[in-house]
């Protein structure tokens, strides 16, 4: 995400620091076994979040989920198809391209949006409804899909934040979407997790996600493939 709020603006919006912060994992790239080619193929359709936003290659998201989920024993592709900056009209817009151009058909589509919409301020029925289009799209291709949401910052008033913390649950609930409800939650207000932005992840914070989100992953997946 770009031009992004202070911390505080997230940190309102966590659980309390109070707790001691255990050691963040190590990541499991190195051994990862190898992948088979015909593995199942999961896209992380998403803005800078999914995209790795100024992380070294291999250290975002996609790669590192790809890495535990292998390394677990569920064998799984994980294609990035994260842009930094995209709100959810922009990923409307690109989502066929980006479908179409595809290898290999995913048998999973993360979807993680919204959170540029909420930083612009932009209204939250916009965002709902290019959410609602984009997995509305991938019903219609019969793609699965597994929404990991966004909380939006206490400071954008309460009106706000009552219109747009709804729309996740909804729109699973809507499409029979397995839902990761805050993606951030692992993360979000620890500044040892984060990057000097105090809104993306940094390496270890993105091991903590992977941590807290990866058995959702496994089961979305296997649910897909069981179809």
């Amino acid at each position: 995400m770009r031009r992004l709020l202070p911390l505080i603006a997230f940190a309102l919006a966590a659980c309390s620091q109070s707790a001691p912060v255990p050691e963040a994992p190590k990541s499991q790239a190195s051994a990862t076994p190898a992948i088979p080619a015909d593995a199942p193929v999961i896209l992380a359709f998403g803005d800078s979040l999914y995209a790795g936003y100024r992380l070294a290659p291999g250290e975002g998201y996609p790669p590192r989920l790809e890495a535990a989920l292998n390394a677990s024993g569920v064998k799984a592709r994980v294609v990035n198809a994260g842009v930094s900056g995209d709100t959810t009209a922009a990923a409307r817009e690109r989502l066929a391209f980006t479908l179409d151009n595809q290898r290999r058909k995913p048998a999973l589509v993360m979807v993680g949006l919204g959170g540029n919409d909420m930083l612009r301020g932009l209204p939250p029925a916009e965002t709902r409804a290019n959410l609602d289009a984009i997995l509305t799209e991938l019903d219609k291709r019969q793609i699965p899909a597994l929404l990991t949401g966004m909380l939006a910052a206490p400071n954008m008033g309460k009106d706000y934040v009552a219109a747009f913390n709804p729309i996740y649950p909804a729109l699973a609930a809507k499409h029979k979407a397995p839902l990761v409800p805050f993606f951030l939650q692992a993360v979000i207000g620890n500044d040892k997790l984060m990057l000097d932005d105090h809104v993306h992840p940094n390496p270890a914070g993105v091991d903590k996600i992977v941590a807290a989100t990866k058995d959702e992953v496994a089961k979305a997946l296997k649910a897909a493939t069981s179809r």
